[in-house]
C-alpha cells in the first residue's frame, strides 16, 4: 500500500512488513476477525511484556520511531503504551479502524488505579461484526480479541474471560476473569472514549519515575508460550506448562541475562 494511501497514525508498508516478520505473521488477505485473532496471538507469542528499560535508567518514548526501533529493530518487548500503541499503527495499515481507550487496573484492595494507567484497543471496521477489545500489552490477559458485548464470556487456557458493562452511561466496561471455583474478578475497567497516545504521556512518565509505580520496584518480562507462560520477576524465573508451575531463583545477574536471552530473545546492550 503506498504511503500516500495510509490512514492517519498508521505504519507505512515497509514498517508493517518488518513488524509482521518480527511476530512471524503474514499480511492478511482482508481485515477480518479471524485475521485479527491470528495477529493478536502471534504478537503475544513473539513480543514480551517487559519493563527492563526502567531498571536500566533508559527513558521509554512513545513516538513511532522509538517504538519501532525497540520492538522491531532491537527485538525487544515493552509495556502497554508501547505494545498497544505500536499494534494500533499496524492494524490501521492493514485496514482496521482502531481506537485507543484509557483503562484503570483493578488493585488488590478492590480499588482501581488512576485514569490512563493502561491503554487498550477497540478495533472495528473491515470484516468485523461490531467492535472488539484487543490488548497485547497487559501481560497475562486474554489471548483472542473479545467482542464488545455485555456478558460475553469465553473459555481460555483453563479459565474464563469476558466483558461486562458497568455504570449507567453505557460507555464503561470491565474486562474480567473467572478461575475455577471462584467468582468473576475485574482485571481492568475502561471507557469507550477515544484518546491519542499522547494523552498517556504523563502517566507513562509516572510509571517510569514514581516510587508508587510497581514498574519502578522490580523488573519483569513475561511471554505467552504455546502451552503456558514464562515470566522473569526480579530474580525469579517462573514457567507454567500445561497448568504446572515451576519457579527457579536465578543465582546472579549473569543468569538473569542468560534467561532473558534464552527464554525471551532479549539481548541487553
Amino acid at each position: 500500500m503506498p504511503a500516500t494511501d495510509e490512514p492517519p497514525d498508521a505504519l507505512v508498508a515497509a514498517q508493517a512488513h518488518a513488524y509482521l516478520a518480527r511476530i512471524g505473521a503474514a499480511v492478511p488477505e482482508a481485515p477480518t476477525l479471524d485475521a485479527l485473532a491470528s495477529l493478536h496471538l502471534a504478537h503475544l507469542l513473539a513480543v514480551p511484556f517487559e519493563n527492563l528499560d526502567i531498571s536500566l535508567g533508559r527513558p521509554i518514548r512513545l513516538d513511532r520511531d522509538a517504538m519501532l526501533a525497540k520492538v522491531v529493530g532491537a527485538r525487544r518487548g515493552g509495556y502497554c503504551y508501547e505494545l498497544n500503541g505500536l499494534f494500533a499503527l499496524l492494524l490501521r495499515h492493514l485496514g482496521y479502524a482502531v481506537t485507543l481507550v484509557s483503562a484503570r487496573v483493578a488493585t488488590a484492595d478492590g480499588g482501581l488505579t488512576a485514569e490512563f494507567d493502561h491503554v487498550a484497543l477497540l478495533v472495528s471496521g473491515g470484516g468485523l461484526d461490531g467492535p472488539v477489545l484487543a490488548d497485547v500489552g497487559f501481560g497475562e490477559g486474554f489471548v483472542e480479541p473479545l467482542p464488545l458485548r455485555d456478558g460475553f464470556e469465553r473459555r481460555e487456557r483453563g479459565h474464563d474471560v469476558g466483558l461486562a458493562r458497568r455504570g449507567e452511561t453505557g460507555d464503561t466496561w470491565a474486562y474480567r476473569e473467572r478461575r475455577d471455583g471462584e467468582g468473576w474478578r475485574d482485571r481492568f475497567v475502561f471507557t469507550t472514549t477515544p484518546h491519542p497516545l499522547s494523552d498517556f504521556a504523563e502517566r507513562n512518565e509516572w510509571q517510569q519515575t514514581s516510587p508508587d509505580s510497581h514498574f519502578t520496584r522490580s523488573r519483569v518480562a513475561s511471554l505467552l508460550t504455546r502451552d503456558g507462560r514464562v515470566t522473569l520477576s526480579g530474580s525469579r524465573l517462573i514457567t507454567t506448562a500445561h497448568g504446572r508451575r515451576e519457579e527457579t531463583e536465578l543465582a546472579d545477574e549473569g543468569a538473569g541475562r542468560a534467561a532473558l536471552a534464552g527464554r525471551f530473545g532479549i539481548v541487553l546492550a
